[in-house]
């Protein structure tokens, strides 16, 4: 092989090493998470220094990220500007100057460690009070800086100069393997349509859909699938419920985004990495519980509350049945519901209801069997593919929660969402969750736009948290912010005249009263 070959391939190998940046070290992995969370790699604590007294705090309560950001191009807050970190600014040649005009050369090895742990930068001159010294071994500092040096190459991983990658958990078996197949054809009309516009940023999206299977297990597998082998930039509208509490826990670990409507069958999973368009069960039944209070008198009871025996929902009738306690509601009940069994208490006068569709026309059949027509309240979402089962004795005593009505839509959102029905072949099945997967994509493509072409997942967490008043075209305005990520937080009220399938609105969309 001649020599001018031998130099070709060994460029062709550095381009592509520079394209595809190496993965860190095990030092760098250790200084990340010390930049990040201000975690020692030996498990000891880590002290800093803050202000003229030195009062001394621990520092995962003020990691360095927190001031200039995962990136290290620093956030402006409370009039101060930290410095962008990158490796290259710092050893710059020219050396740098403050904001206030004072010069210094550039730094080392040895000035960084001093600016981090004695607050003075390479010229003596004292950093800004407000930066806290960190008390670090020699091994720590190593690996902190050992970081930063690769620092600005490190980004996260899913997002390439072409494309931005997403995945997602839907069932293609089981009992909501209909959900799952309806959800997959909504976003990837969505994706579709991005792509044909020119992408977000030049970017083309690409979406992987894995199926999360039939226990905890399985889809604790087909996430750490998607997190570790696919590398997926953020999460989209999964429907994975047997994850529960893991996936926050899994999500809040890698730092990963999600956008989706997971609590609407019961499951409330509060994390900042999540957000969340639509109301959530527990939300929805409140704003019945709201409603019922307000205009049918049945404050005195007796009231039940029936629900399957599965976590999530048996947590949100638990909520459920703390709040109307807390709102001078009387005899409150809970019911582990079996529609395969007869042994459902009679005599309510009230029953909120949680559960599969099929369940609650069952139900609503055996209330009229023994001579009982007590109200019945209960989501859309869960019960209202089966209302023609519902006997008509019921009519006007079925009151449902929408997250939306047809009212709330805007001609632009309804013609959307009409267009990408008929490229995936989708009928008005699953509305719901048509408009949630519909929503959280539109959500996605807009804090993507809003965190710039050089976008990460803390910027794209930092753009959603920021939207207020977001018209979705097919729900109310949705807004998000420091301490709220569930986008609505209320439900319209309709009830139902039966058996014509007639639906009246008796209450329009109101956000509820926060939980106590």
């Amino acid at each position: 092989m001649n020599t001018a070959l031998v130099l070709g391939l060994l460029l062709l190998g550095g381009l592509t090493l520079s394209a595809q940046a190496l993965p860190l070290s095990v030092n760098e992995s250790a200084g990340k998470r010390l930049y990040r969370e201000g975690v020692s790699a030996s498990g000891e604590p880590i002290m800093a220094r803050v202000g003229a007294s030195s009062m001394l705090l621990p520092a995962t309560s003020l990691p360095c990220a927190n001031c200039h950001g995962e990136d290290g191009l620093g956030r402006p807050e409370g009039g101060v500007r930290p410095p962008d970190l990158s490796w290259s600014r710092l050893t710059s040649s020219h050396g740098q100057q403050h904001i206030n005009g004072r010069s210094y050369p550039a730094y080392s090895d040895s000035t960084l460690a001093r600016a981090v742990q004695e607050g003075r930068d390479p010229g003596n001159n004292r950093l800004d009070p407000t930066m806290p010294r960190f008390v670090l071994s020699m091994n720590d500092q190593r690996n902190l800086t050992a970081y930063l040096k690769r620092l600005a190459e490190d980004r996260d991983p899913g997002l390439t100069p072409d494309s931005l990658n997403l995945g997602t958990l839907l069932p293609g078996t089981g009992p909501l393997s209909e959900e799952g197949a309806t959800v997959a054809a909504v976003l990837k009309g969505c994706v579709t349509r991005i792509n044909e516009a020119g992408g977000i940023h030049g970017r083309q999206v690409r979406l992987t859909i894995l199926d999360p299977g039939a226990d905890r297990a399985s889809a604790e597998q087909a996430l750490d699938r998607l997190i570790d082998q696919e590398q997926v930039f953020a999460l989209i509208a999964p429907l994975a419920p047997a994850l529960d509490v893991e996936l926050t826990v899994r999500l809040e670990r890698a730092g990963i985004p999600l956008i989706g409507p997971l609590s609407l069958q019961g499951t409330s999973l509060a994390s900042p990495q999540i957000f969340e368009p639509l109301p959530g069960l527990r939300e929805q039944l409140i704003a019945l519980a709201d409603y019922a209070a307000a205009s049918l008198r049945v404050l005195q009871g007796p009231t039940l509350i029936a629900y399957p025996d599965e976590s999530g929902q048996r947590l949100a009738a638990q909520e459920l049945s703390q709040y109307l306690q807390g709102h001078a509601w009387q005899k409150v009940s809970l019911q582990a519901y079996d529609a395969a069994r007869d042994d459902l208490p009679l005599g309510s006068r009230s029953v909120f209801y949680m559960g599969s569709s099929s369940g609650f026309s069952r139900l609503a059949e055996r209330l009229q069997t023994a001579g009982q027509v007590p109200y019945l309240f209960a989501a859309s979402n869960q019960v209202a593919g089966n209302l023609i089962q519902v006997p008509s004795g019921f009519s006007r005593r079925v009151f449902l929660a929408y997250p939306f009505v047809p009212s709330d839509w805007t001609l632009a959102g309804r013609l959307a969402l009409t267009q990408l029905r008929e490229l995936q072949g989708l009928g008005g099945q699953h509305a719901v969750l048509q408009v949630g997967a519909f929503s959280s994509m539109m959500l996605l493509s807009e804090g993507m736009k809003q965190a710039g072409r050089d976008a990460s997942r803390e910027k794209l967490v930092s753009a959603l948290e920021g939207l207020h008043d977001f018209d979705t075209g097919l729900t109310p305005l949705i807004s998000f912010g420091p301490g709220r990520r569930q986008g609505l937080s209320g439900a319209h009220i309709v009830t139902v005249d039966l058996p014509d399938q007639r639906f009246y609105l008796v209450a329009p969309y109101k956000p509820i009263a926060a939980m106590p």
